[in-house]
């Protein structure tokens, strides 16, 4: 994983709004041209409508045209390592291939790694709606 990627998790990190939990949470992505989208953790008042930093960024990746993602980077500030939830496994496997890197980060760098495939070995696919 390239140095970029984890930076741009740990600064959106900072973007957090987590009042309730103060749990922060950072994700970058890199896209098929080879930019980095990132989100940070959203939270709101009313439990569960909060955004994660996944989510927010596969937002921004959406929003400036790209389609795929090719590597990603999750950081937090209150565990060693914290990986994508169910739902943001789902929603990475919608826009990522099955041997995508997610890389877990925390503040000294990238730790490990898992594919989208091992996160979420039976994702929903989209040719499976027929």
């Amino acid at each position: 994983m390239s140095q970029d990627l984890f930076e741009a998790a740990r600064a959106a990190m900072q973007h957090s709004h987590s009042p309730y939990s103060k749990f922060k949470v950072g994700a970058a992505l890199r896209d098929e041209n080879g930019r980095i989208h990132a989100g940070c953790n959203i939270e709101n008042v009313a439990f569960p409508e909060g955004l994660c930093a996944e989510a927010t960024a596969i937002a921004h990746l959406i929003m400036s045209g790209a389609r795929q993602i090719t590597e990603v980077a999750v950081s937090a500030d209150r565990l060693d390592l914290v990986a994508p939830c169910g739902g943001c496994r789902q929603k990475l496997a919608e826009f990522a291939a099955p041997q995508t890197r997610v890389w877990l980060c925390n503040a000294a760098g990238p730790q490990t790694s898992f594919t989208v495939g091992e996160l979420l070995p039976v994702a929903f696919a989209t040719d499976s709606l027929g």
